[in-house]
């Protein structure tokens, strides 16, 4: 927009309200009442220019809930008449109106934990962690590297699949050495698998909650590489995570890194063995035989034998 087209507009709109659109104070709260309902329209705040002979009159809403909110009645009358027209009724909110939070869809209200037992979570078909999977219904372009031998016995498969359709899906095991049982053994089998995208926000999540820069895995003694209630697993992100199997650790059955790293850590602080007690000094397993008088010597056998009230009479 230019600056003549903004400057012309400006000159146009008026800056005084029209007088008898203004002064019909009374005809718009009467229409406001109308739409709302006596009592609930308060008082009247300001009127705003919309054009020529064009105003609104705003009144406050004392309806409870809307705290803030007010009556906006639009009066017009038109050029050279004496009569002011209604216009339209409706209920605003003010510069400090009680609003409601901005909506925001369910995709991006969800969090983790949310889900709840009985909850469905719909996926989207075009999600980016997604990709599909191996069906078998891909033929082999015609410079593949495939043997022949092997693109017949895909076509075995399919024939023998197409013909226990009416059987249970249990037995329909694909044949061993075909693509669909390589395909089934590798978990690739499936409507859809993890794309790359998806593998790499996975790694990060992970690696935020249980990773290397985590204040645990900076006071650790030592990383879960090297731990023994590390369970690892496969894929390539066993390259870089396993689970926790301490079920005294803070990680008990999280996916964790391997550079991730407790206080339980098996190797952390070995437990000795516990020292052999001494031999006992006394054995108090034994009965001591504790004499209740000396053992008599042989050089005073006679003394010990003679009485002292034999020895006082012949004195």
């Amino acid at each position: 927009m230019s600056a003549a087209t903004t400057r012309s507009r400006t000159q146009r709109t008026p800056r005084t309200p029209d007088r008898l659109c203004a002064e019909a104070v009374g005809f718009a709260r009467a229409a406001a009442e109308e739409a709302a309902a006596p009592g609930v329209v308060g008082e009247h705040v300001e009127v705003v220019v919309e054009g020529d002979r064009v105003v609104t009159h705003l009144f406050e809403c004392k309806e409870l809930g809307y705290r803030g909110w007010r009556w906006a009645v639009t009066v017009a009358r038109a050029s050279r008449a004496k009569v002011v027209t209604l216009d339209e009724t409706v209920l605003l909110p003010g510069p400090d109106a009680l609003l409601a939070p901005e909506w925001v869809p369910w995709s991006e209200r969800l969090r983790p934990g949310d889900m709840g037992p009985g909850d469905l979570l719909p996926t989207d078909a075009e999600d980016l962690r997604l990709e599909p999977g191996y069906s078998g219904e891909d033929a082999p372009p015609p410079n593949s590297v495939l043997s022949q031998e092997l693109a017949e016995r895909v076509e075995a498969e399919d024939a023998e699949l197409a013909a226990a359709d009416a059987a249970p899906a249990a037995d329909a095991v694909p044949a061993r050495g075909s693509l669909a049982a390589l395909a089934e053994e590798l978990g690739m089998r499936r409507a859809r698998v993890l794309s790359r995208y998806g593998l790499h926000t996975s790694a990060d999540r992970w690696d935020e909650g249980y990773g290397a820069k985590t204040p645990m895995a900076q006071a650790a003694p030592a990383s879960c590489v090297s731990c023994g209630f590390l369970v690892p697993i496969g894929g390539s992100l066993g390259q870089a995570f396993g689970v926790c199997a301490n079920e005294f650790g803070p990680a008990d059955g999280h996916v964790v890194s391997l550079a991730y790293g407790c206080g339980g850590h098996s190797e952390a602080a070995v437990m000795p063995k516990p020292p052999r007690p001494a031999p006992p000094v006394l054995d108090e397993t034994k009965v001591d035989e504790l004499p209740l008088r000396p053992a008599p010597d042989s050089g005073s056998v006679k003394a010990a034998d003679t009485d002292p009230d034999e020895d006082l009479g012949h004195s």
